[in-house]
């Protein structure tokens, strides 16, 4: 049997001589301002976590550009590591169903597993509620994709609602929701987490924690208060791991956030385990079977 195995189920790419990202240019992030490649986060990604070390990857957008999602979509197709891509899609155009046929049956297309758009940055406090956006949802759903939810912790409301509205639309929290871990104003957020958390078709990425807390100076002890309400949300069969690369540079990198993650899990089950690192990525994204995990992938499904 082979060992088991790592999904870092949250990660970014992007090659700025290609393809520009305007959200760089913001000074707070100069330091990951450069192109960041498969191979660099194989060259990174180098502390296992419960003995588990990176097998897989879902890659995920940063901007709203359906020409980005090309890229990692074909990028998917040459990297062994990328096993699915969430892509962006204009969810408001009355031509999104066309849009996705199009994205699906293109190159690399069998890569694309979810849909995402940047609700943080969005200032209607009933963004994913609009007509239109709810009709480009339907359009997903039918299509047998699934949605990224990117909020912060003010507009978790939003978030429940859309778990209400769409019950058959297989949903994960990006980043649990961003809490507020730098001032340790989370209160409001664990609440709306239990409420989101009622709704079996929604899991949770555990990711870009780090990022929200104080980046000089964050410890484990910081992230340990909002990592035991998530497992008490949601159980550990419905997070899964993420790392949030190279965004996670920020705030010390890859390893750092997996020997946390390490710690974190001391006394968990091999299940527990394995659903947190493998079997509930693999499970919401439709990745390929784990080799030597198939009994335990099966009791995380």
């Amino acid at each position: 049997m082979n060992a088991p195995v790592l999904v870092d189920a949250h990660h970014h790419l992007w090659d700025l001589a290609h393809r520009p990202q305007p959200w760089l240019d913001d000074p707070d992030v100069a330091s990951i301002r450069r192109t960041f490649t498969p191979d660099d986060l194989r060259t990174t990604a180098t502390r296992p976590i419960a003995g588990r070390r990176l097998h897989g990857t879902v890659v995920v957008q940063c901007i709203a550009e359906v020409a980005e999602t090309e890229d990692l979509l074909a990028l998917a197709e040459q990297e062994p590591l990328i096993q699915a891509v969430v892509g962006w899609a204009d969810l408001t155009s009355p031509a999104i169903g066309d849009v996705l046929d199009q994205r699906l049956a293109g190159p690399g297309g069998g890569y694309l597993r979810s849909l995402r758009h940047l609700v943080q940055g969005e200032t209607d406090p009933d963004w994913l509620q609009r007509p239109d956006v709810e009709r480009g949802l339907g359009a997903a759903r039918d299509r047998g994709l699934r949605y990224d939810v990117l909020v912060r912790d003010h507009q978790l409301d939003q978030a429940t609602r859309l778990a209400e509205r769409f019950p058959d639309l297989p949903q994960v929290l990006d980043h649990a929701g961003k809490p507020d871990i730098a001032r340790q104003n989370t209160a409001d957020w664990e609440r709306g987490m239990r409420r989101l958390a009622a709704h079996p078709q929604v899991v949770c990425k555990v990711s870009g924690l780090i990022t929200e807390a104080d980046h000089a100076h964050w410890t484990t002890a910081d992230i340990r208060p909002v990592w035991d309400a998530l497992v008490s949300a949601f159980g550990p069969e419905r997070l899964m791991f993420g790392s949030d690369w190279p965004v996670a540079n920020l705030a010390g990198g890859w390893n750092r956030w997996a020997a946390t993650v390490d710690e974190l899990l001391t006394g968990w089950s091999d299940s527990e385990v394995h659903a947190l690192l493998a079997g509930t990525a693999t499970a919401f994204y439709g990745l390929a079977p784990l080799a030597g995990e198939g009994d335990a992938a099966a009791r995380t499904t």
